[in-house]
């Protein structure tokens, strides 16, 4: 803190310690980097305070001329407030949620036998999705190769570890082909392939097989990543859900619909009347919303809610 001119450390010492953003200005009064907290001037202060072992956080501090902040009534609303201004601005210190354009779909090609899944950019028949890590899904699109054919045989999934892919014959092709629409459109498919895999690799390390046991490992690893970005939000995006969050002084109302905040309202005295009436004022807009959004965009605003909803206490949600 005695590195920083004076302004700026009146400035800090006035943030509050409520939940928010804050910007980082240059000297230019550019903004250089945007951060959330559920207590502000905590958060802000360990910039000035702590010795950071990161170069890109000291070379930010170096650079910071001003401070701005915004307080919100929770902390879900600064993620989501600090998400959608990143995007706005996109500032140079910020990595996550600037590039949603360049996530991208898993595709279950129609006929193609060097490549069976492939990535898109956008929206296909038969694509899954949208993801963050391309470098992840290529792994996972290569490590798959070396099991085909994989065949739906009794109450499991049955493959051989081929250490060069094979080549597949039309028929052959068709057969992987309607197996791997099966795995990815169904959770418990998947699971069930995941599990096979599972057994594999416990087999492989008791014969002491270790890269065996390792491939079938990270494979395990990114299939539970696909099964996560597939599946596991469907409750959010299938229910209408209801967020009962306590503040200071009252509460704070969400009506969540298809995994978007539809209305919010803050109460001093919240009674029953009122959570009947901020409901059917909920399903009033869901009735009128055209459902229109981006789905790349939506993606780090969904898996906010998500992430969110999934730590409050089980009497702060209710689904509807």
């Amino acid at each position: 803190m005695d590195k920083i001119h004076h302004n700026l450390k009146e400035k800090i010492n006035s943030i509050p310690a409520l939940p928010g953003i804050y910007k980082m200005l240059d000297s230019h009064g550019k903004v250089i980097y945007i951060g959330k907290s559920i207590s502000l001037k905590k958060r802000v202060r360990s910039y000035f305070t702590r010795n950071h072992n990161w170069n890109k956080i000291e070379r930010m501090v170096s650079l910071i001329h001003d401070i701005e902040y915004i307080v919100t009534d929770t902390h879900l609303e600064a993620r989501l407030l600090e998400c959608e201004l990143i995007k706005e601005m996109k500032p140079i210190f910020n990595s996550q949620f600037k590039n949603d354009e360049k996530y991208i779909y898993l595709k279950v090609e129609d006929y193609n036998i060097h490549n069976p899944l492939s990535l898109v950019y956008d929206r296909e028949d038969n694509s899954y999705g949208p993801f963050r890590r391309r470098s992840f899904l290529i792994n996972i699109i290569d490590s798959l190769k070396n099991l085909y054919p994989i065949v739906r045989d009794g109450e499991s999934y049955t493959f051989q570890y081929n250490l060069m892919p094979k080549n597949m014959d039309r028929e052959t092709f068709e057969m992987n082909r309607k197996t791997l629409l099966n795995i990815l459109s169904k959770e418990e498919e998947l699971t069930l392939f995941v599990n096979e895999l599972e057994k594999r690799m416990y087999e492989a390390a008791s014969n002491l097989e270790f890269s065996l046991a390792t491939y079938y490992r990270d494979l395990t690893y990114g299939l539970n990543y696909l099964k996560k970005g597939i599946h596991e939000y469907k409750s959010l995006l299938s229910k209408d859900i209801l967020l009962k969050i306590p503040l200071s002084k009252g509460y704070k109302l969400f009506f969540i619909s298809e995994g978007q905040i539809l209305l919010k309202s803050t109460y001093t005295n919240l009674m029953q009347a009122d959570i009947e009436n901020f409901l059917s004022m909920g399903r009033s807009l869901k009735s009128s919303s055209t459902g229109e959004f981006n789905e790349k965009t939506n993606l780090d605003f969904r898996d906010i809610l998500y992430s969110e909803i999934k730590a409050l206490p089980k009497e702060m949600v209710k689904y509807i």
